[in-house]
């Protein structure tokens, strides 16, 4: 099996999943019980948070833990529009959001907010000056991607950052789920954000656990209410064992980050290389380090719509996906190519390989060899 879609999800860490058996087995307690077994668990809850912030360069109360990148998503935004309503009700996101952001910016619009939904150009990328046209005194919280998921493009977050530098009182959300462990902390986390959110699924952690920065002195309203948690900002009893896993994940993640970071670019730079041979093949994708990710690659083949194409590596046992997993499976076509000018025509035909720093060179030559096959197969419908 070739695994190339862990921009969807990746599979968890042997050591990642040990933590989370150990863990459950040893520490039954709820952390919020008074009793020695409740103490014990919320010890170790609190170290994970300990180590998650020492990691980012953060305090440990600005770490909230989530079930994941969509609830955080819809914290920071729905949060951010009750405690603010009082003093504005303009939000404005980018046109080339994760569903989690774009769906719940129009549900806000429907219960009476503005939205602005900032364009980007043809790499996806948001003009400062057309983000600064938009800002208004009504204006309280700015949203943007850090990696698309669908095309993996990098968005201009220092440039935002020092555009927003003169709006203090404008929450900044950034959505880090298809950034952090791939990218340095250092490129993302500004001072100026706000909110970050991340989900533990994506770096080889556990499922459904995720977590909010959130930076001291910004003001958000929960989400979940009930018995007080996360210092009555986010209700529920934590799930101790996927938290700890998430911080182990987390370390193992970004230990030779740079090193796995150079890893999988070569990987990407040698699939884009064999794909480019091909006559009948678009590349949707940045290859500029700059600008794009090092694990996604997005390309398309001439007439063949991309579920076809998902389906036909399957029957070779190559996993890859068409744009966003969380939308896939409604067979639309992908929001952030239409945002970037791709006619229907192209978006149809898109495919996306994610990668790990456990994928190989052998895997790549393996894709290409498959792929050459398939390109032959399906000539008749693009000659």
């Amino acid at each position: 099996m070739i695994y190339f879609d862990n921009s969807a999800t990746t599979m968890i860490h042997p050591q990642v999943l040990d933590t989370y058996n150990k863990v459950s087995q040893r520490f039954m307690g709820n952390p919020s019980s008074l009793h020695r077994l409740g103490q014990q668990s919320s010890v170790l809850l609190e170290k994970s948070r300990v180590q998650i912030a020492d990691i980012l360069g953060v305090e440990s109360s600005e770490i909230f833990f989530t079930s994941g990148g969509t609830e955080g998503n819809n914290w920071v935004l729905k949060g951010t529009a009750i405690e603010k309503r009082s003093f504005g009700n303009h939000i404005i996101v980018s046109s080339v959001e994760h569903p989690s952001v774009s769906n719940t910016a129009k549900q806000l619009e429907e219960l009476g907010f503005k939205v602005s939904f900032c364009p980007v150009d043809r790499n996806g990328m948001i003009d400062c000056h057309d983000l600064k046209k938009l800002i208004t005194e009504e204006t309280i919280l700015v949203s943007t991607v850090v990696v698309n998921s669908e095309v993996g493009m990098v968005q201009r977050i220092k440039e935002i950052s020092t555009l927003l530098e003169n709006y203090p009182s404008i929450h900044y959300h950034v959505d880090a789920v298809q950034a952090i462990t791939k990218l340095s902390v250092d490129k993302f986390l500004t001072p100026r954000v706000d909110f970050m959110t991340c989900s533990a699924h994506k770096f080889q952690g556990p499922r459904g656990i995720g977590f909010v920065y959130w930076r001291s002195g910004a003001k958000l309203s929960p989400l979940l209410t009930g018995g007080g948690q996360e210092h009555n900002k986010r209700s529920g009893t934590e799930n101790t064992p996927a938290i700890v896993a998430m911080a182990k994940a987390i370390r193992i993640a970004t230990d030779d980050q740079e090193m796995k970071e150079q890893k999988i670019r070569h990987l990407k730079n040698a699939l884009a290389t064999g794909l480019q041979q091909y006559e009948h093949v678009t590349i949707f994708s940045s290859l500029d380090d700059e600008s794009s990710a090092p694990h996604i690659l997005t390309f398309g083949l001439k007439k063949v719509r991309g579920e076809v194409l998902v389906h036909a590596f399957e029957d070779k046992d190559i996993y890859i996906s068409t744009t966003s997993a969380c939308s896939s499976r409604q067979k639309t076509d992908s929001s952030t190519l239409h945002a970037m000018g791709v006619t229907h025509h192209f978006a149809e035909t898109a495919v996306r390989i994610s990668l790990n720093h456990q994928n190989t060179i052998a895997e790549v030559e393996q894709f290409l060899v498959i792929f050459n096959q398939l390109y032959n197969k399906f000539s008749k419908i693009y000659s």
